[in-house]
C-alpha cells in the first residue's frame, strides 16, 4: 500500500488537534498508511520528529500524532521553504486571529500565499484550505448559498482570512468556511455563550434564532476525508456547517441538561436584551451577541454529498463527549 504524505499546519490548535486525531484514527483503526508532518512554531506534546515523510510505521505509529515536526512560521515566508517537499496533501488550518490588523495579514494572507505557493511548486496533488463562516460579518444570515451575499467581514481576522482564501482558490485548494465549532478544546462559543447568558439571563427572542455549527470531530472528518480523497472539486468555496441549522433555544437546552449552563427561566425581546447587555460588566458587546441571538446560518448540505462524508448525528447528539471539557473550563474561569 502506497504511502500517503499529509503536510498539516494547526496541529497544536481546536480544530487542527482534531484532524490530528483523525488521522491517527485512520492509521491505527483503518490501517491507512500515513505520513504526518506537522508544521508550525512550537511543537505541541504527543508530536515528534523523525526523517521526513518516512511512513508511520517507522515512527511508532500509535505512540505519537506525527511523524515529523516542521519548525516553521507562517509570518516569515523563508521558513516555509521545503515544507511541502515530497507531499500529497496539504492541510491548511493555521490562522492567527488577533485585532492587530498587520500581524493578522502577515500570517493568513501572506503567509498563506507562501505556503500555498511551496505546495504548488512541490508538486502537492490536493489542498485544503480552513477559513471561516465568519468573513460574511454581521447577519441576519438564513440558508446562504456559498457567496449569496457579498462578504464583509468586520474584524482584523476576518478579513485577512478572506483575502489569505484568494491564494488558496488560486493554487486548487478546496477552502471550507465552517460556521461555530464545539467540542472540547473550544475556548470561545460554548464559553461566549455563557458569559453572555450571565450578563442577560435570559432565552433571548425566545431562542428562536438559528444558527450554523459542526461538532470539531466531524469537521476533522471532513476535512481529512476531502484531503486523503479529493471527493471535492479544488479551486471552489464550500460551507462547511451541519447541514441541519440549530435553534438557540436547542442549544441552550441542551448544555443546560448537560450542566454548562443555567436555564433562563424567562424570555426577553431583543431590544430589552441589547438594553442589558449594554448596562453589564461583561467584556462582549452586540456584534458577539447576535452570533448566537439572530440567525446566522448557511447551506452546508452540498459539501457532505460531494465529499460522500456523513454529516453525522449533529452538534448536540455530541455534546455529551465534551460536556466535562467544558464545565472544567467554565469553574476554572469562575474560580
Amino acid at each position: 500500500m502506497r504511502t500517503v504524505r499529509v503536510v498539516l499546519t494547526g496541529a497544536t490548535g481546536f480544530i487542527g488537534s482534531a484532524v490530528l486525531r483523525e488521522l491517527r484514527r485512520l492509521r491505527e483503526e483503518r490501517g491507512h498508511s500515513l505520513a504526518i508532518r506537522a508544521v508550525g512554531r512550537r511543537r505541541g506534546a504527543g508530536l515528534i520528529g523523525v526523517d521526513p515523510l518516512v511512513g508511520a510505521g517507522q515512527a511508532g505509529a500509535g505512540q505519537a500524532d506525527a511523524d515529523e515536526w516542521a519548525d516553521a512560521d507562517l509570518a516569515d515566508p523563508r521558513t516555509l521553504a521545503g515544507v511541502c517537499e515530497g507531499a500529497d496533501v496539504l492541510l491548511h488550518l493555521a490562522a492567527l486571529v488577533a485585532a492587530d490588523e498587520e500581524s493578522c495579514v502577515a500570517v493568513n494572507v501572506r503567509g498563506t500565499e507562501a505556503l500555498m505557493a511551496e505546495a504548488v511548486r512541490a508538486g502537492v496533488d490536493r489542498s485544503v484550505h480552513l477559513s471561516t463562516a465568519a468573513v460574511y460579518g454581521l447577519g441576519p444570515y438564513r440558508g446562504i448559498a456559498v457567496d449569496e451575499v457579498v462578504p464583509a467581514p468586520v474584524s482584523p481576522a476576518s478579513r485577512t482570512r478572506l483575502a489569505g482564501e484568494a491564494h488558496a482558490l488560486a493554487a486548487g485548494a478546496s477552502v471550507l468556511r465552517p460556521g461555530l465549532v464545539l467540542g472540547a478544546g473550544d475556548r470561545w462559543v460554548v464559553p461566549a455563550l455563557a458569559e453572555l447568558l450571565g450578563a442577560v439571563p435570559a432565552l433571548w427572542d425566545g431562542g428562536r434564532a438559528r444558527m450554523s455549527l459542526t461538532e470539531v470531530e466531524d469537521l476533522a472528518r471532513l476535512i481529512t476525508h476531502a484531503g486523503l480523497t479529493g471527493a471535492l472539486p479544488g479551486g471552489r468555496i464550500w460551507h462547511a456547517g451541519h447541514p441541519e441549522p440549530v435553534p438557540l433555544a436547542a442549544l441552550v437546552e441542551t448544555l443546560a441538561r448537560e450542566g454548562i449552563v443555567a436555564a433562563p427561566d424567562r424570555t426577553l425581546p431583543l431590544a430589552a436584551c441589547l438594553e442589558q447587555l449594554r448596562a453589564s460588566d461583561t467584556r462582549l458587546r452586540a456584534r458577539q451577541f447576535s452570533l448566537f441571538a439572530e440567525d446566522f446560518w448557511f447551506d452546508s448540505r452540498e459539501v457532505w454529498s460531494a465529499a460522500e462524508c456523513p454529516a453525522g448525528p449533529g452538534p448536540l447528539d455530541r455534546l455529551a463527549s465534551s460536556a466535562q471539557w467544558y464545565r472544567d473550563l467554565l469553574k476554572g474561569r469562575a474560580a
